[in-house]
């Protein structure tokens, strides 16, 4: 009898043990959900600095960009442009309202790190979508194609200036084709990661992104080295069109 009123103790001591440990994990459980819940709350407003998901595998713009450049740009590179700028505009009790085109638009308004941050983020993630797995002959269509006709006087002098504006930026910055407050298209380009979207742009390089191209050289070092012009070059068969043209026709 002893012996079962010992095992009998055991046993209910051993359960309530375990139940005791369920209980405090899930109070821990409970306690992470509602710190992640308050972190959650606490960040509301800078959804406009989350990373989307790529639009293609990091194996998918082989062989113009290869895949360990593309998973470090976007996994590093862009990933800390995302949390900087989320930090900074916490920090700067930025309206949580306001989209990030219209932040752009006052950015002298801001600190260095979060024009740096916020500019860092809006180009990247514009740039993942101007690209798609690559097309050979890759041009544009219909009403965009006429609209680089027009301003440019062919496809081909439109594509020796945007060229030019991405070999010739001395240093780190991007390229663009943008539209400008008149509705006319024009290419030039941004040092570091301003955009034509903010108020610090010049007057000659102010209007709404339509295609990018970043040249920093994280975006090509491992595959092309020093050959700036070479990845220049077989970006083209890159762009994703469709894209550009959607942007363009959003508010034409």
């Amino acid at each position: 009898m002893k012996k079962e009123n010992r095992r009998s103790f055991l046993g209910t001591s051993l359960k309530g043990s375990l139940s005791l440990a369920i209980g405090l994990a899930g109070i821990s459980d409970w306690a992470h959900a509602e710190n992640t819940e308050q972190e959650h709350t606490n960040h509301e407003g800078i959804g406009i600095f989350d990373q989307q998901p790529l639009p293609y595998g990091y194996t998918d713009l082989e062989d113009i960009i290869d895949a360990m450049t593309m998973e470090i740009h976007y996994t590093k590179h862009a990933a800390a442009y995302s949390k900087n700028a989320k930090e900074a505009a916490l920090a700067e009790n930025v309206n949580p309202q306001e989209s990030l085109e219209t932040l752009l638009g006052k950015i002298s308004h801001y600190s260095t790190k979060l024009r740096n941050n916020a500019g860092g983020h809006y180009n990247h993630e514009m740039f993942w979508q101007c690209m798609r797995p690559k097309r050979i002959d890759n041009l544009p269509t219909g009403n965009l194609l006429q609209a680089i006709e027009k301003d440019f006087g062919s496809f081909a002098d439109f594509k020796t200036k945007f060229t030019d504006a991405a070999k010739t930026r001395f240093g780190s910055g991007w390229a663009w084709l943008y539209k400008d407050d008149n509705g006319n298209l024009k290419t030039g380009s941004t040092a570091n990661q301003d955009n034509p979207l903010m108020d610090l742009s010049t007057q000659e390089l102010k209007g709404k992104p339509l295609l990018c191209l970043d040249v920093w050289e994280h975006a090509y070092y491992l595959k092309y080295q020093n050959r700036r012009a070479d990845y220049i070059q077989n970006w083209w068969n890159l762009v994703n069109w469709e894209y550009v043209q959607r942007r363009w026709e959003s508010n034409r």
